[in-house]
């Protein structure tokens, strides 16, 4: 049979700024997605995006056939409100570890469908998989289950099945030069979360070094883009964006990260880290109808509990001693001050480098590698004290992580001004 459009001319359309009609776009999303339209011709595509972008109207209907191209999965007979949260991502952004449990105490079913780590962020499955025993993978029948009963909560791996078109486009851009382009990071994020078939999201958009998205101009512009994409396809979904200039709590790795989440769930942990997950938890309760303080579940245990079961429901043993480093190396404070900056991304790179991340997908990560840090900006030092300890299997690995680090923070005379975390609230219009 005959296709019924070119995908060349697709190309030249976006190339020279136009707008592609919907039919063709479908057919684009769809072709490519069974390798009838090439590699090469869909880079151009993603090219002419990156520098011409698209409609609102262009980018809603790109995303509707991303899912189309899977799946779609239903919550309608849990007989519970679903609400999810998804982050852009950023170093020691362990917010979905507390939070998840979090929410679900409150009898909201919390479908969190993660991803792994590649490069200088964390990814969720890689720290609970520091946990003995926790599994991932969990089959669709399992996953509702463990939402339907008592837990309430799952993090566990998307399926294959959500927005196949996703997985290629998303390889496609890693390798083109294309991965900033806002309406397709938009697409390809809300296609999967629409997919999942939650009633409500909310967004943590992320800025400053150790964001994806580096700009906050540009953050606002992606925060808004996926709200719209949300209201256009009946998902309520609100965004938070926030600073990540500076690195999320006191740990920067897998199993370190692990350890800091249940602090934050015993009721302790970093401000920072229980600010933002609170915040999170706020938005997500409100939008499924339930005027809460979230930060009580915290203090009464409640949190903690749901942890508990949601890790023993995936096979996990929420007592087992996490994976400790075989070498650690202090770094010291060279003078008395306050610490006045500390960059988020080459914290993130150091952790990487200890082997915490992954350069390529298929890597494995070392789950007690990464970093303990013992000051942030606006804490005193004095001379010789701990800065940062790192963590590594390898001590061979240190020199190269010490470099990432080596201009990483500065040492003052007086306090920074203090910045708020969350820095706007976006909801649609």
């Amino acid at each position: 049979m005959a296709e019924p459009f070119d995908a060349v001319d697709i190309i030249r359309t976006k190339r020279d700024g136009g707008s592609v009609s919907e039919p063709a776009l479908r057919w684009l999303i769809d072709a490519y997605t069974r390798e009838y339209v090439q590699d090469a011709q869909m880079s151009a595509f993603t090219m002419a995006v990156l520098l011409n972008g698209m409609t609102r109207d262009e980018i809603r209907v790109m995303t509707d056939a991303m899912i189309a191209s899977g799946e779609r999965m239903s919550f309608a007979g849990l007989g519970k409100r679903t609400a999810d949260k998804h982050s852009t991502g950023g170093v020691g952004d362990k917010i979905t570890l507390p939070l998840a449990p979090l929410v679900a105490s409150y009898g909201v079913a919390v479908p969190q469908l993660s991803g792994r780590g590649l490069g200088h962020t964390g990814g969720t499955l890689d720290k609970l998989e520091s946990i003995p025993g926790w599994r991932a993978a969990l089959s669709n029948e399992e996953m509702f289950a463990q939402m339907q009963g008592p837990v309430g909560a799952v993090i566990c791996a998307a399926g294959s099945g959500l927005a196949p078109a996703d997985k290629r486009l998303y390889a496609l851009r890693d390798v083109t030069g294309t991965v900033e382009a806002i309406p397709l990071i938009a697409s390809s994020i809300m296609s999967k979360k629409i997919a999942e078939g939650t009633e409500s999201l909310v967004l943590d958009v992320k800025f400053g070094s150790g964001a994806f998205m580096k700009d906050y101009a540009k953050a606002k512009e992606l925060a808004e883009t996926m709200v719209a994409l949300g209201a256009d396809s009946g998902v309520n979904t609100t965004a938070l964006l926030t600073d990540m200039s500076t690195p999320l709590g006191l740990t920067a790795g897998n199993a370190n990260e692990v350890r800091e989440s249940v602090e934050v769930l015993a009721g302790g942990g970093p401000a920072d880290v229980v600010e933002l997950t609170v915040a999170l938890a706020r938005e997500m309760l409100q939008m499924s109808g339930i005027d809460a303080d979230p930060a009580e579940a915290l203090k009464d245990g409640r949190a903690m509990d749901t942890w508990r079961a949601m890790i023993r429901a995936q096979d996990g043993d929420p007592d087992a001693a996490l994976p400790t480093p075989k070498e650690t190396h202090v770094v010291t404070a060279e003078r008395d001050g306050v610490m006045t900056r500390l960059d988020a991304y080459d914290v993130g790179i150091a952790a990487w480098r200890l082997g915490a991340g992954r350069a390529r997908a298929q890597d494995p990560v070392v789950h007690a590698a990464g970093i303990d840090l013992h000051a942030k900006p606006g804490d005193a030092v004095k001379k010789g004290e701990p800065l940062f300890t790192l963590n590594a299997d390898d001590p061979a690995r240190f020199d190269r992580a010490l470099e990432a680090l080596s201009g990483s923070y500065e040492i003052g005379e007086s306090a920074p001004e203090a910045t708020p975390i969350v820095r706007e609230r976006i909801a649609s219009a």
